[in-house]
């Protein structure tokens, strides 16, 4: 049975792909209301993701092909069939006009309250990524949904440790063998409790072996000699040197790690990159992450002081803390490093200490919205939130990786800034879902966090 939307500004600046997704072969009829249009218009000069998908849907519409629509109009509105182009196929899409809204003024949003107006008199299902939207076009007894396209469901259960036993004296041989793990993909991450017998029984020695799985072998991991990279900061938990190893081995290039705040994920990634730096296995560090929502305009560079430098730094907090901590455990261990880490490390504004750190490790905080068209080669690559980056930013940014680069998306899924997307539905649960079947994607999952009395009071209690 074919169904009529009325989608919002929100289905388009998510990804103008969803057109195509909807419309399944004409099976759908998609209708945009003359507010849509306008809102679209003032994003598309925009230098980030929300303008490019702006920019790209006025491009793609076939501007010679427009007709009236078989949709009667209501009243004095009128409708007019254009269409899209995507994938080589032409879209259909219903714009509708209005040139007079019953609707003049109201609290909760003048565009937002035509839009449903619209979709009312039309009878039409609203489909909408906006929250809100939908909860109070559902108290106004109005048909809404969501775009359930790339829903992850239960992305708190993705797991990537995987337990096995084995006697001591044939742990490969056993774990190579073993049904289990043959059906494992690469970069899975293994505990082998080690086995022993005795002439009448078998018997667990309390000593466990770690390892991955790549091209079809078990490859154990020594973590005892993680200490001879002499690090700046030692990962302190199981989880934290899984993540460590798989982040400097030589074969990874691509890792994606989900952990609250407190599990260490920021930090054992810049420590791992700046062993890859020390090793010259890459020249730089590059750090980024969204620094806008699709309406928090306050987050918009533009709309900070100071220079883009300056205005980067507000948004890096994560990265500047990391570097401090470490600039601080160094001044309290070495006399040589206090004198070499003179001065203040601020976690807000990059001075002295950590601007000294940054310029000495060939660190770089990029902006993604100045990320198309460029190429970022021999570079470690952390993508900090990506929890709160659309999966079309999360391609963009992963096209750009050139020759010799690794890149590590981090993330948590529970903390979600963004207003269009959900802790089922971002790039990071979408990357950490596609890991645990491609043999080229290694994904990790820290449960384990060190957090403040006071920190870990509010988690447990509010």
């Amino acid at each position: 049975m074919n169904k009529a939307y009325l989608i919002d500004t929100s289905i388009i600046l998510d990804d103008v792909e969803n057109l195509y997704f909807l419309h399944q072969n004409g099976e759908n009829h998609i209708f945009i209301c003359d507010v849509t249009l306008s809102e679209l218009d003032k994003k598309k000069d925009l230098n980030n993701q929300t303008g490019f998908f702006a920019r790209e849907f006025f491009r793609n519409i076939l501007s010679d092909e427009s007709n009236l629509s078989e949709f009667p109009p209501k009243n004095s509105d009128k409708i007019h069939q254009i269409y899209f182009l995507c994938h080589n196929i032409k879209i259909p899409l219903q714009i509708i006009h209005r040139p007079k809204y019953q609707t003049h003024s109201l609290d909760y949003g003048l565009n937002d309250a035509r839009i449903l107006e619209v979709a009312k008199d039309y009878n039409l299902i609203l489909l909408t990524n906006d929250i809100s939207l939908k909860v109070y076009a559902i108290s106004n007894s109005l048909i809404s949904q969501s775009l359930m396209r790339d829903k992850i469901d239960n992305p708190q259960d993705i797991n990537f440790l995987h337990h096995f036993k084995a006697h001591k004296n044939h742990i490969k041989d056993s774990i190579e063998a073993n049904n289990d793990f043959i059906t494992l993909k690469n970069w899975s991450l293994l505990e082998i409790t080690e086995q022993d017998n005795t002439e009448n029984s078998l018997y667990e020695t309390g000593k466990r072996h770690y390892g991955i799985k790549l091209n079809n072998e078990f490859v154990e991991l020594n973590f005892d000699l993680i200490a001879e990279d002499k690090l700046y900061i030692n990962p302190i938990n199981l989880e934290q040197k899984f993540l460590y190893s798989i982040l400097t081995h030589p074969k990874n290039k691509i890792t994606i790690c989900s952990g609250a705040t407190g599990s260490g994920k920021t930090l054992i990634a810049l420590q791992a990159g700046l062993h890859l730096l020390k090793k010259g296995e890459v020249n730089g560090i590059v750090y980024m992450r969204n620094t806008i929502t699709a309406n928090d305009k306050e987050a918009e560079l533009g709309f900070r002081k100071g220079d883009e430098s300056q205005k980067l730094n507000y948004f890096m907090y994560p990265l500047f803390s990391a570097i401090n901590f470490m600039i601080t455990k160094m001044q309290k261990e070495s006399l040589t490093k206090r004198i070499e880490y003179r001065g203040e490390a601020n976690s807000i504004f990059n001075k002295e200490a950590t601007e000294y750190f940054i310029q000495k490790h060939n660190i770089e905080v990029m902006d993604i919205a100045h990320l198309r068209g460029t190429s970022i080669a021999k570079k470690f690559v952390i993508f900090d939130e990506a929890q709160n980056a659309s999966n079309a930013t999360i391609k963009l940014v992963g096209t750009r990786m050139g020759e010799d680069s690794k890149i590590v998306f981090l993330g948590d899924p529970a903390q979600i800034d963004h207003p269009y997307l959900s802790k089922y539905r971002n790039g990071l649960v979408t990357l950490l879902n596609k890991a645990k079947n491609e043999d080229f994607l290694a994904g990790i999952t820290l449960k384990q966090t060190i957090r403040s009395e006071i920190a870990a009071w509010f988690e447990d209690n509010l």
